[in-house]
């Protein structure tokens, strides 16, 4: 038999200014043909497959002694090139493409008319003898194909794809089926958490499971989501994190714990921020601040290096993050005098305010000394830290679960971790006495949103008071930890449905 060429001129598909209505109308009418003919449109179970991959590997073990690979395979269409008699095709799995050949002397003339009318797009099962052809691609010659899944819809354009960013994101499967780089972040994504676990495991920490629905909201300072449990009559808010439960578990003795855990927040959308996120929480007894500090930074270089295979992380041609050890340690309020002077704690509130102002930060003589010094840190010192660095000996005011610095009580001893400009990983040396966590609950809580006693989370203190080990705790924002690693440039990017508007009835197209 002639070996085919797969350069015969390709012929063109349902032309792309055609109307979605009219696109539908036509593969409907493909899809009344295949039921008449007596082939399942929407096929059922598929027993024998090989993976792209493995058909490939399979064909490079036979290729020595020359014996015939036979195979079947199932995947999504997306390329068809029909010359008369014959149509060359590429199908699509996850582990990526192969070509396939249909001849209608092979197939015979029912089922070849058949696959003439297959549309890019739709989801088939093919089986029949590799080969290799003349441009030396490995290809299927087709034996016989069933139809799993008719596709109604067309995909985007071969060459442009989705282009819009609200479509990309809002129908985020057709930007996976389509673009393959958009794939490769996810499938990075999954290997970063497993990473994550794997080192964790490796360190003698168990992974546990704490719950997503609260009484009170707690561990952070944060605007939560409210619902309401009917069963129990009662209003109920979901988690802001789990910290509280995960303390509570030091108390019951399991002295190394995790949760990979989602996180809910009732605030606002930006290109660092979705208010449903993903955190890896950890708390190992007997530990503090400065062993979280090193657990972070091995965990974070061990999954750069098993990810990526090294570190360095390249954003553009002027900035690369170098994740070589050690990284820098530096006091929060070194870092304020060395932006704003070091007389700055020196000066009275109006001096500050003054000085903050002239870098166009909004802030007034009603603000605290700390406050407005946490607004310069976050508006004009926290983008400059593009190196890693953990900024230690934060205000006290700013981190009530913290124990407190033994040679200055106005700063608690804890870390922020900060890469290219934002905070990944926040840890403590947690605070362990149930009097002064009291008095800490008691200077945080807010009269007008909630009395206080129905804001304190008396079980936890309860927990407390039966006695906590001193521990260090640490978390890690895996989506900012995945936007870091594959320089990302927007959350949105690594999250495989962000939060968006709904779209209003008139937005959406119909299906008429």
């Amino acid at each position: 038999m002639t070996t085919p060429s797969d350069t015969a001129e390709t012929t063109t598909m349902t032309p792309p200014e055609t109307p979605l209505a009219e696109i539908r109308r036509q593969r409907i009418a493909k899809l009344d043909k295949f039921a008449e003919s007596g082939m399942d449109p929407y096929g059922a179970r598929v027993d024998g497959l090989v993976s792209v991959a493995e058909a490939r590997r399979l064909f490079d073990v036979a290729a020595d002694d020359g014996d015939p690979v036979r195979v079947k395979i199932a995947g999504r269409l997306m390329s068809k090139r029909l010359m008369g008699k014959s149509s060359f095709c590429d199908i699509k799995d996850k582990t990526g493409r192969l070509q396939i050949y249909a001849q209608k002397n092979v197939l015979g003339e029912g089922l070849f008319d058949l696959f003439k009318i297959v549309d890019i797009g739709d989801i088939l099962t093919v089986e029949g003898e590799l080969f290799r052809t003349r441009t030396d691609e490995v290809t299927v010659r087709i034996g016989t194909f069933q139809l799993l899944s008719k596709s109604l819809r067309p995909l985007p354009e071969k060459w442009h794809g989705l282009t819009d960013v609200e479509q990309r994101l809002r129908q985020r499967y057709l930007d996976l089926a389509t673009n393959d780089a958009v794939r490769d972040v996810f499938l990075a994504r999954v290997k970063i958490v497993r990473a994550i676990r794997a080192f964790l495991d490796d360190q003698g920490f168990m992974e546990v499971e704490t719950p997503m629905l609260q009484p009170i909201p707690g561990g952070a300072a944060a605007r939560p989501f409210e619902t309401y449990y009917g069963a129990l009559d009662c209003p109920m808010y979901m988690r802001i994190a789990p910290e509280l439960y995960l303390k509570r578990l030091l108390v019951a003795g399991f002295e190394k714990v995790y949760e990979i855990n989602r996180n809910f927040r009732n605030e606002g959308l930006s290109r660092n921020h979705n208010p449903e996120f993903t955190m890896v929480e950890l708390y190992e007894a007997y530990g503090d601040c400065r062993t979280m500090m090193d657990l972070v930074e091995g965990l974070i270089t061990t999954v750069a290096q098993e990810v990526l295979g090294g570190l360095l992380i390249q954003f553009d041609e002027e900035k690369t993050i170098d994740l070589s050890r050690p990284w820098r340690r530096v006091p929060y309020a070194e870092l304020v005098r060395e932006r704003m002077g070091d007389d700055w704690y020196d000066l009275p509130v109006a001096a500050q305010v003054e000085k903050a102002a002239a870098l166009g930060l909004q802030v007034d003589v009603k603000m605290s000394a700390v406050e407005i010094t946490h607004e310069v840190y976050e508006k004009v010192i926290e983008d400059t830290l593009i190196q890693p660095t953990f900024v230690t000996r934060l205000p006290a005011e700013l981190v009530p679960l913290a124990k407190r610095c033994e040679d200055d009580p106005t700063v608690v001893d804890v870390f922020e971790l900060e890469i290219n400009g934002q905070e990944i990983s926040p840890g403590y040396s947690e605070l362990n006495d149930p009097l002064e966590q009291r008095r800490r609950f008691e200077q945080q809580a807010v009269p007008e949103e909630a009395e206080a006693e129905g804001r304190i989370d008396e079980d936890f203190l309860t927990a407390l008071e039966h006695g906590m080990p001193p521990a260090g705790g640490a978390g890690i924002g895996i989506d900012r930890l995945v936007m870091l690693l594959l320089a990302a440039p927007s959350i949105r990017d690594v999250i495989l449905f962000p939060q968006l508007r709904p779209t209003r009835p008139q937005e959406t197209d119909t299906h008429a």
